[in-house]
């Protein structure tokens, strides 16, 4: 009973590790696609942005009639961005420097100043 108890571990684990191999190279692949690591990051922020922010930001980084500002007029001021989004604003916006690793955080930050109005 141990031994198929066991056995049965180590299939699970074995196919954990190729997934997750196989999703590292889907990333990678994504990545060299383009040949552009910044549009990489643009697309992974957009993909965070679309799953973490839109709900409150919008779609298009705004959201008229709500309390949230227009993202598309953020400053070019990376560490206020990075600072407010890890640890959230006035109590109207919560931290997500427990959810969002830097790199997620960072490829936000790629995704929102690619979009910023002139």
């Amino acid at each position: 009973m141990l031994n198929e108890v066991s056995h049965k571990t180590v299939a699970i684990l074995a196919t954990v590790a190729v997934l997750t191999v196989a999703l590292a190279a889907t990333v990678r692949a994504a990545d060299d696609a383009t040949g552009n690591p910044l549009q990489a990051q643009i697309d992974h922020g957009k993909s965070t942005y679309a799953s973490k922010c839109s709900h409150c930001h919008g779609p298009n980084m705004m959201n008229s009639g709500t309390i949230t500002p227009d993202l598309r007029v953020f400053p070019d001021d990376k560490t206020r961005f990075v600072t407010t989004v890890k640890n959230g604003k006035n109590n109207k916006m919560p931290p997500w420097g427990d959810i969002l690793s830097d790199d997620e955080i960072g490829n936000l930050w790629a995704f929102v100043s690619s979009r910023r109005k002139p």
